[in-house]
């Protein structure tokens, strides 16, 4: 950035407002794949602009821009200022933003990415790629590596000054088998084993050793039977639970969506506002976690993007409903404590309601005892497909890697492993929670939300979970 960037960016707020921000943020990108043996094209990216949001007679606007000269941030502020004067009165909110915080904050990392050339990157590929084409019948293969770091600096009119840098990591593997007109599927978590930090968070998930499993797993799928069609028991990996917790915890609990702010898009929520403090929303046994404090996870930060200071919050404790995801304006509309989660996927975005890290919280059971109380069940793992309705409540889920269980045991693979439910049934009949030796921190790169739409990094960590009476199917009919 810049050196003269942020002494430009102050001197252009302007003072004689009710209040006024610039937010800028600057991202790095690298993206490497080697498939089948072939490095493909290497691409990067570096973008860099500013918004700026102005409080004014009871009106608010924002404009952003690229141009960070003078002139061109001059033109932003008039045309947010422009914008504010339209609004003046007409808006459901009033009152300016009063606080003007200061901070800052920055991703952990004990191995920086800087300390590798790029060749030293390939090569890591070029080995891994290598290492799941170990038959025949793998007829695709590739290993990949993105890197995203965001630096961002949040100024207000009365002084206030936060500035982040955010180091994200999301490597893949990928596996596809065939035979006899049937085609398998084996992936490195499906993105969830990403995280924030350096070249250490290759090593959180076991990524070096991963491809020969992977590989094997692919090959297995080929020879096993189709999922069995019944009601029974449920045991979800960490990554399955991923996608659990996000389409059927994380979008519904959600204010803008409950306010109504969401239906054009993605629809709205089963959950109302009447609902917090007494709802079930799953068994005694259910503690959701908001969490951005948590070291290493996709989506932590010391503040969002209105400049709240991050926190850890209990959405749902003992199984009932606490607290929505509303930022700073859902809470104020709502009149309902919220958490800070005010997010913007880029400088050219407003930020909106989002989830960050949403986690449930470890229980007591290991892995071996909570198979140990099944007597008949299927243990399945890492997402391959989702639907879910527009009220984030009836959804079906499908994953690459089913395994039975049958007398408390792991025994036959099955592939196409799915199951159904509905979001409250389905939480409330979680009967066992791992414990802190499987809870695994991962996230989700690409949470799509609002119009103009916003793709955002979104954070999650669980243990593996048993629920009960489970319909779960088989992908073929």
């Amino acid at each position: 950035m810049p050196q003269d960037l942020e002494a430009r960016l102050r001197a252009a707020l302007p003072d004689d407002v009710d209040h006024a921000t610039v937010r800028l943020v600057e991202d790095r990108s690298e993206h490497l794949q080697v498939r089948q043996g072939v490095v493909q094209p290497v691409t990067s990216g570096n973008d860099l602009g500013v918004m700026f949001t102005v409080w004014e007679h009871g009106g608010s606007g924002y404009a952003a821009t690229s141009d960070i000269t003078e002139a061109g941030l001059a033109e932003a502020v008039a045309v947010a200022r422009r914008w504010a004067a339209i609004t003046a009165g007409r808006g459901l909110l009033t009152d300016a933003p009063s606080s003007h915080p200061t901070g800052e904050f920055a991703s952990p990392e004990e191995r920086s990415w800087a300390d590798t050339t790029l060749a030293e990157r390939i090569e890591l590929l070029v080995e891994q790629d290598a290492r799941l084409s170990v038959d025949d019948r793998i007829v695709d293969w590739a290993a990949g590596l993105s890197r995203v770091d965001t630096d961002s600096l949040l100024l207000t009119s009365g002084g206030g000054r936060v500035e982040q840098r955010i180091r994200r990591v999301l490597p893949s593997l990928r596996a596809t088998a065939h035979a006899d007109g049937l085609t398998q599927s084996r992936t490195y978590g499906a993105h969830a084993f990403s995280g924030q930090g350096g070249a250490e968070v290759l090593d959180r998930h076991g990524f070096n050793d991963a491809a020969p499993r992977i590989a094997e797993q692919a090959l297995q799928l080929l020879a096993a039977d189709n999922c069995p069609t019944e009601t029974t028991n449920l045991v979800l990996a960490p990554d399955q639970m991923v996608l659990q917790i996000h389409e059927s915890i994380g979008h519904p609990l959600e204010l803008d969506r409950i306010l109504g702010d969401e239906r054009n898009f993605a629809g709205t929520s089963f959950v109302t506002a009447d609902m917090f403090g007494t709802f079930r929303y799953g068994s005694e046994l259910l503690d959701v976690t908001f969490d951005p404090t948590v070291e290493g996870e996709l989506a932590s930060y010391g503040f969002d993007d209105d400049g709240t200071p991050a926190e850890r919050h209990h959405l749902i404790r003992d199984g009932i409903l606490e607290r929505p995801l509303g930022g700073a304006v859902s809470q104020q509309r709502a009149d309902m404590p919220g958490v800070a989660n005010s997010r913007a996927c880029s400088w050219n975005r407003p930020p909106i309601d989002r989830m960050a890290n949403l986690n449930v919280e470890p229980g007591d059971l290991s892995f071996e005892e909570m198979l140990g109380g099944i007597e008949r069940g299927v243990y399945m793992q890492t997402n391959v497909s989702w639907s879910i309705d527009d009220s984030r409540n009836k959804f079906q889920f499908g994953c690459e890697y089913g395994q039975l269980i049958e007398d408390g045991e792991l025994t036959s693979v099955v592939r196409n492993p799915n199951y159904r439910g509905i979001s409250r049934s389905f939480w409330r009949n979680l009967v066992g929670v791992g414990d802190a030796e499987s809870f695994t921190v991962m996230g989700v790169p690409n949470c799509g939300k609002g119009e103009p739409s916003q793709v955002v990094n979104v954070g999650h960590a669980s243990p593996h979970c048993h629920f009960a009476d489970v319909e779960v199917f088989g992908g073929e009919s």
